[in-house]
């Protein structure tokens, strides 16, 4: 049994991960934005105990939630699952960027490290100038082209853990719509197989991966200058330094 946190769980795709994995036998932390978020989901799901409330889009309610986290449990396994799409260029960077960023950084290192992308990040550009004074100009489809440079950083420099990154599809939650054409269910599989399974598929680092298999991503995601910059101008706007 793997003692595993899922950021952005109250609802949608991490919600949905969370109850597979809960079924599975795992013992399953969750995260709310919010204590009303938190009260709703605890009401709606008896079976789950432990929710961590922090909002992140603020910094140091991330760096405090880092510090709780650490506490309360060493996991195995982190899934930084938590995303905002329609919201100004600052509070999506700080929310897909930084919050994982920050978490990595100062939660306790797992055995395993999954982050959720897009293949929105396809459209994305690294615009790494912008990120000093311009945050206005970030999209989601950069932040998460930003999210997979990051997991392929991280994976460069923590070699013993299996860090990788997922496309869970355009699936129909709250963010991608009710009309959305892919299955919902293959949306979180990647996220649960990440975490738990033992195929030697699984066991690898740095990848990106769509329904289970290695998919393309941009060419910038795998440009270690800059993923370097990315980190230095993380580190600099948080005052957290990757170690």
């Amino acid at each position: 049994m793997a003692k595993i946190l899922i950021t952005g769980s109250t609802d949608g795709l991490g919600l949905l991960a969370a109850k597979d994995l809960n079924k599975q036998g795992h013992e399953i932390f969750l995260h709310a934005r919010n204590q009303a978020r938190k009260e709703e989901v605890l009401k709606n799901n008896p079976a789950f105990k432990e929710v961590f409330v922090a909002d992140l889009s603020d910094v140091q309610q991330t760096i405090a939630l880092a510090n709780e986290v650490n506490q309360a449990a060493k996991f195995d396994v982190i899934i930084h699952n938590a995303g905002v799409y329609t919201a100004s260029g600052e509070t999506i960077f700080t929310v897909n960027v930084l919050a994982p960023y920050m978490l990595s950084c100062l939660i306790e290192k797992p055995q395993r490290l999954i982050y959720v992308s897009s293949d929105m990040h396809l459209g994305g550009h690294s615009k790494l100038n912008d990120l000093k004074n311009n945050l206005h100009q970030i999209t989601y489809s950069d932040s998460k082209l930003h999210v997979l440079m990051l997991c392929k950083a991280f994976a460069r420099c923590w070699s013993n853990m299996y860090i990788n990154a997922l496309h869970p599809g355009w699936v129909p939650t709250k963010m991608g719509g009710k009309g959305a054409p892919d299955n919902l269910q293959k949306g979180y599989e990647t996220q649960v197989w990440l975490a738990t399974s033992n195929d030697k598929e699984a066991l690898v680092s740095g990848k990106y991966f769509f329904h289970q298999k290695q998919s393309r991503s941009h060419i910038d995601a795998d440009n270690v200058m800059l993923q370097n910059q990315l980190i230095a101008l993380c580190d600099k706007m948080t005052g957290v330094s990757l170690k």
